[in-house]
Order: structure tokens, then C-alpha cells, then sequence
């Protein structure tokens, strides 16, 4: 039989070589396993194929080992307060119990109608009786929702997280998105709880182990494994797709067809997305800067012949979106792997 693929680009799902994010992994479970936490909500964002979504499942995968937690993956998209309470009550058995006895739900289609209850009228008020007796059982209770963004129900959701946690309830979450839809929700009315909350970037992935896991996995020479880890960037979807083309490949050095199977991939699978949400203004700059590596500002303003100020919008979008570096000053240069010869091949079209 032969050996499976241990690379995969499937969105989202964690594959036999990754490379954790054990320093985000390991402070949010810190934080959450406190006697008394400082908080009880975190945020992931980053742009598309940086690990979000992985980083996530790998959150759930480790509170879901330990007795103590309930975790609940919800879908930003939904009535999220009556997701969780219809979640609590088919997944827990204690709660079950506590609803069929107690609570008639029968108003949100959960549990039995009971005719000597008065139905509940409040979803919010279900939740809370119902956090009150995971406290009493000495058990906490992780929300997750990953690609967040801004709709009625995780506002909603966030607006009675602030109200659950200072009554001192066992809720905790983690929320995933991509930086817009993150900052959306940061700035929407009366969600600055949200807005303080610690934020974790998907920065790149270490160079250094990268290349050893080239090296150790794919059977190529130091050398050839080190300019693989270059060509990724660091970044996480480019990685996991170099390495499955060059295991499939059989090859110990990177051939033509795996470099046009990797921008092939990278180019369905992400930089088509990202370049439709991009601004004509955006991809206008972009043309000039991607005929360097690296560029000083100064040289992009004499080459399109405009100013700072009508360079600073586009800047801080091309950002925002992962696609440019700025951290140094007055410097600017291409973040995503083979994103020059992306943007050079959409010019020509």
C-alpha cells in the first residue's frame, strides 16, 4: 500500500505534517485554564491560507480533551445564542436532564414542552440558567466560530458574552476571520468589549522548520529543501502545497511541472479571490510594485508619479490584506509566495 500524502490543500482540515502554532495554542489555553482568567475571549486573523481555520480545529482538538470543557464550533451565519443552547442540551447529558426537568424550551424547538413549566421567552435567560449549572458541575464552556464576520447573530452573541463573563459564567471563545471582517466587527456600535480583546496574527511560519521538514519528509538535500522554505515564505497554504507536489513528484529537486502545479493551486485556490476584492486604484499600484522585490517608497511615488497621500489609503489596504510588508520603514515588499508572477500574469490578460 503505498504511503500517504502527508501534505494536504484541503482547507481547514489539519494535516499529517503541520506545523503547529503552539505559542497561540498554548497562551490562549494558559489564560482559559486560569482560576481566574483576565480573559475569556480571543480573536485569529489573518488572510486566507495562513492557518486560521487549522489553528482553530487544533484550539477544539485540545479543550476537547480535557473532561472539564464543553467545546461548540458554531457558524457565524446562525442565530449563534440558540445554536449553543440547542448544543448544550443534545450534547451534554447532565444539561438534558436539568432542560427536561426544568426549562420548557419548547418556544425555540428544544426539549420537551412541559405543561406545568411556563415556556421561556428569552433565549439569553436559557443560556444563562444554563451556564449557571455547568458552574455548579465545575465545567467551562468554549465557543468557537471561525470565518467571522460582522451579522446580527454574532453581534448579538458578542453583546451577551460581555453581559455573561461579568456575571462571572463559565463562557469562554475564540473567533476567527480574515482581517477586514475582524476589524468590522471591532468597530461596530457598542462591541468595544470585542475591540480590547487580544488578537493573535497568523504571521509566517519559521523559515528554519519549514526546511527541516522538507528535508526529513521529502528526502532532499539541505540546499534544495532551503530554497523550498524560501519559496513558501512562511507562508502556511504555500507549504503545505509545495510539499504535496514535491511528494507527489518523487523528485529530489523541485521540477517545472511542481512550480506550475504550486502557482497553479495557489492561484485557483487564493490569489483569484483575493485579487477580485482588491480596488482598481489597488491593483493599479500593485502593477508598479511587483516589478521589484523589494521597493522604497520613494521609488514607487517617481514611478507612478504621485504622493504620499494618494499612495496611503492603497498602502494600508495592501497591508491590511497580507499582501505587501511595510514594517520596515520606507520599504515595501511582496508578503505572498509567487504573487509577482500572479499579478504579472493577471496584467497581461
Amino acid at each position: 500500500m503505498a504511503v500517504k500524502n502527508p501534505y494536504t490543500i484541503s482547507f481547514g482540515k489539519i494535516p499529517t505534517k503541520y506545523l503547529s502554532r503552539n505559542f497561540i495554542i498554548d497562551s490562549i489555553a494558559e489564560e482559559f485554564g486560569s482560576d481566574e482568567p483576565d480573559e475569556q475571549i480571543f480573536k485569529l486573523t489573518g488572510i486566507r491560507g495562513t492557518g486560521k481555520t487549522v489553528t482553530l480545529t487544533d484550539i477544539e482538538r485540545k479543550f476537547r480533551g480535557d473532561d472539564d470543557w464543553v467545546v461548540i464550533g458554531i457558524r457565524s451565519d446562525s442565530d449563534i445564542i440558540s445554536e449553543i443552547v440547542a448544543n448544550l442540551y443534545s450534547a451534554v447529558p447532565f444539561l438534558t436532564k436539568f432542560v427536561d426537568a426544568n426549562l420548557n424550551l419548547s418556544a425555540f424547538g428544544i426539549g420537551l414542552s412541559i405543561s406545568k413549566k411556563s415556556p421561556v421567552a428569552s433565549i439569553d435567560y436559557a443560556l444563562k440558567v444554563l451556564l449557571q449549572e455547568l458552574k455548579k458541575k465545575k465545567k467551562r464552556l468554549l465557543i468557537t466560530i471561525d470565518e467571522a464576520r460582522k451579522t446580527k447573530g454574532i453581534v448579538d452573541f458578542i453583546q451577551e458574552f460581555q453581559i455573561l463573563i461579568r456575571e462571572n459564567l463559565p463562557i469562554f471563545a475564540v473567533v476567527a476571520g480574515l482581517y477586514e471582517d475582524i476589524e468590522s466587527l471591532e468597530n461596530a456600535d457598542g462591541l468595544t468589549f470585542f475591540l480590547r480583546a487580544t488578537k493573535y496574527e497568523m504571521t509566517p511560519l519559521n523559515i528554519t522548520y519549514i526546511r527541516d521538514d522538507y528535508q526529513n519528509t521529502l528526502n532532499v538535500s539541505y540546499e534544495e529543501a532551503e530554497k523550498m522554505a524560501f519559496m513558501t515564505k512562511g507562508y502556511a497554504y504555500a507549504y503545505q502545497t509545495l510539499g504535496k507536489y514535491m511528494w507527489d513528484s518523487k523528485e529530489e529537486t523541485m521540477t517545472s511541472e511542481v512550480l506550475r502545479a504550486f502557482d497553479d493551486v495557489l492561484s485557483e485556490k487564493v490569489y483569484k479571490k483575493i485579487w477580485s476584492e482588491l480596488t482598481p486604484k489597488d491593483k493599479w499600484f500593485l502593477s508598479f510594485i511587483v516589478k521589484k522585490e523589494t521597493m522604497s517608497a520613494t521609488e514607487l511615488l517617481t514611478l507612478t508619479k504621485k504622493n504620499h497621500s494618494e499612495w496611503s489609503i492603497p498602502r494600508a489596504r495592501l497591508a491590511e490584506k497580507g499582501i505587501i510588508d511595510i514594517e520596515t520603514r520606507g520599504e515595501i515588499r511582496i508578503k505572498l509566495p509567487r504573487f509577482r508572477e500572479f499579478v504579472e500574469s493577471q496584467l497581461l490578460d
